[in-house]
């Protein structure tokens, strides 16, 4: 028996676990072929959350303004304010029915109403999913009942509708009715979005990012594109010195301090006493400010020294400080610090720690390395996540493809290979995974150049974390950035991409990390519609410099839309106001024909199992493999 066949016989052998006679495969291809022909799910996109946790939650919880849509095209004859009060019953169901009951408005007549809705929302909602399929969503503890609920129809008869309203009765009779409502709310939501995308940046400047990963951890089906950001931690997560510095030094300039010691619990203790020490003549607050920066820039400096290949000797910085006259000295040019003193810096040895320095950096690691929770986050990021995505015909990454000006892909020096391309963004998401589970000092030099270097696919800038900690002078602070960021304007050349990774023209580039400057006209649309730029600033930082609050693109079986968020107010204010996010939805691309399950990545795998069933069949009538009653 050649290679091949054997392989296949023993495939086929395997298969006929699961499907042991002819009846069962036929059953099997008959139930594949009626979802290959099922509307395809919908997905949703969002990128740079940056600790926001509120307003992202919010937009979670009103699909991005779906279920809104969902609740004015069913219930026609609600007012507005009933409509309002269940989308907001939808989106905090635990929270609204607390509000209700200190109001003492939470009564049977009100349960009824609210199951009776919630049922109508979820049943239309069902209809493009197969029932297994919504059975799986709702879980296991009422999966019965509810799908009992979902299924009931208008013209039933009597005996039917009687069944189906003993049913809710006894729902309420039985003091059931809170967890049914929480169920029926979290599979309206599941119902709404089929699956997520996160396209990187969910760490750094805002005060949560701990929470939105226990969110995103409990959520059903998603996927993740690391960003810089996001890999610091990874970096830092897995005991890379100058990862673990880069990270508490933004935590401290954003002052998320509840992050570090509180939720990680990582002590700063030991680096606040050594900076009053240290830098005596300044507020304790300023002082640690300085110690963490001088501890970074010599641990950036040896892991620069160190990677030759990362090509990163200009930003030998502190080896350029006047220490007599407190003066960056750059190209012939002197720059005015904002910090004199640097008392323990060696000139003849800049990057150098003193040994407290080194103590403090490795308690640092050590705290890093045995917080649990910090372990299982960076976990969750390995295991859900990659450097790019190709989905259904969607290529996802955070940053850029480094390219040369010429629209070349620019080939990077890899520890002695040269890589360029998709080539060059395996090898980071291999290197970064390396770095996790070995430890291997490239590898986790490899993450922290990940979060910073010119030719990072994360990055894909210079960033200039010295000039903006030291100098004076912001016009040092101007970040180069790859060509990629200028060439992606080209159609042919986001063309290009999308074939070097394997997928059709006609498919698109989502990219995240540079906010869309809304406010100047700047459209987040590039290369006549190949390429969509989803970063519209979710961190409260940005909102002025985008003038909106963050993007949702949506991909239904439609249309392809671009929603862009207003502000959120408070979960109070949509508790008692019904406050919504404020939306403006923008159709990119609307579809001729409706996308089906057949037209998806899913598609594609479910017609390989019809293939491989039908060889099984074969193989039954040809006695080659015996069916089991």
């Amino acid at each position: 028996m050649k290679r091949h066949d054997m392989l296949m016989h023993q495939y086929l052998e395997l298969l006929s676990n699961d499907y042991p006679s002819r009846n069962a495969a036929f059953n099997e291809i008959i139930n594949l072929q009626a979802i290959l022909n099922l509307p395809k799910g919908t997905e949703h996109f969002m990128s740079d959350i940056h600790g926001e946790y509120e307003a992202f939650c919010h937009i979670l919880n009103n699909c991005s303004g779906v279920i809104r849509d969902k609740v004015d095209y069913i219930f026609t004859s609600m007012s507005e304010h009933e409509k309002k009060e269940l989308c907001t019953l939808v989106y905090y169901p635990v929270q609204k029915m607390q509000l209700l009951k200190e109001h003492n408005l939470f009564d049977d007549q009100w349960c009824n109403n609210a199951l009776q809705n919630l049922i109508v929302l979820c049943s239309f909602m069902s209809g493009k999913y197969t029932r297994s399929k919504v059975r799986r969503l709702i879980g296991p503890d009422y999966t019965y009942i509810i799908d009992e609920l979902l299924h009931a129809k208008s013209e039933e008869t009597h005996s039917r509708q009687r069944y189906h309203g003993c049913i809710v009765n006894s729902i309420i009779e039985n003091n059931c009715t809170e967890d049914f409502i929480i169920a029926l709310c979290e599979l309206a939501k599941r119902l709404a979005v089929d699956h997520l995308h996160i396209v990187g940046d969910i760490y750094d400047r805002g005060q949560d990012p701990d929470m939105i990963l226990d969110l995103l951890m409990n959520y059903h089906s998603l996927d993740i594109q690391w960003g810089n950001h996001d890999m610091l931690w990874m970096g830092a997560a897995s005991g890379s010195e100058v990862c673990v510095l880069t990270a508490v030094r933004n935590c401290i300039w954003y002052k998320c301090f509840k992050l570090l010691e509180k939720t990680y619990g990582v002590s700063l203790r030991p680096l606040i006493e050594f900076a009053k020490q240290t830098y005596e003549d300044n507020e304790h607050m300023t002082a640690t400010r300085q110690a963490v920066a001088v501890l970074l820039f010599k641990l950036q400096g040896q892991t620069v020294l160190r990677n030759p290949s990362f090509n990163m000797s200009k930003r030998l910085l502190l080896e350029k400080v006047d220490l007599q006259t407190g003066e960056l000295v750059l190209d012939g040019r002197r720059y005015e610090l904002k910090m004199k003193h640097f008392p323990t810096v060696d000139p003849l040895d800049p990057y150098r720690l003193t040994e407290r320095e080194q103590e403090i950096v490795d308690e640092l690691v050590q705290d890093f390395l045995s917080s649990k929770t910090l372990q299982c986050h960076v976990d969750f990021l390995f295991s859900h996540g990659s450097m790019y995505r190709c989905y259904n015909d969607n290529l996802l990454f955070h940053g850029c493809v480094p390219m040369n000006e010429d629209g070349s892909f620019c080939e990077i020096d890899c520890n002695g290979v040269m890589k360029k391309g998709k080539e060059y963004l395996d090898y980071a998401d291999e290197t970064a995974r390396r770095g996790r589970d070995t430890g291997d000092r490239y590898a986790l030099d490899y993450m922290w150049y990940l979060w910073c270097g010119y030719k990072s696919p994360l990055s894909g800038r210079v960033i200039k974390t010295f000039e903006r900690t030291l100098v004076i002078d912001e016009s040092t602070y101007k970040e180069p950035r790859d060509p990629y960021y200028d060439l992606y304007y080209s159609e042919d050349i986001c063309t290009k991409i999308l074939l070097e990774f394997g997928l059709d023209a006609k498919g698109h580039i989502i990219n995240g990390h540079t906010p869309i400057r809304v406010v100047k006209g700047e459209s987040p649309v590039r290369a006549n519609g190949r390429l969509i730029v989803i970063d519209g600033g979710f961190c409260k930082a940005y909102h002025k410099k985008t003038g909106i609050a963050g993007y949702t693109l949506i991909y239904s079986s439609n249309a392809l839309l671009l929603k862009s968020h207003r502000p959120f107010t408070s979960v109070d204010d949509a508790l008692n106001e019904n406050d919504d996010i404020s939306s403006e939805v923008t159709m990119l691309e609307g579809f001729e024909r409706r996308a089906m399950v057949e037209h998806t990545d899913d598609g594609i795998r479910i017609l390989r199992k019809i293939n491989m069933l039908r060889e099984l069949i074969k193989a039954y009538r040809g006695g080659t493999i015996a069916e089991r009653t």
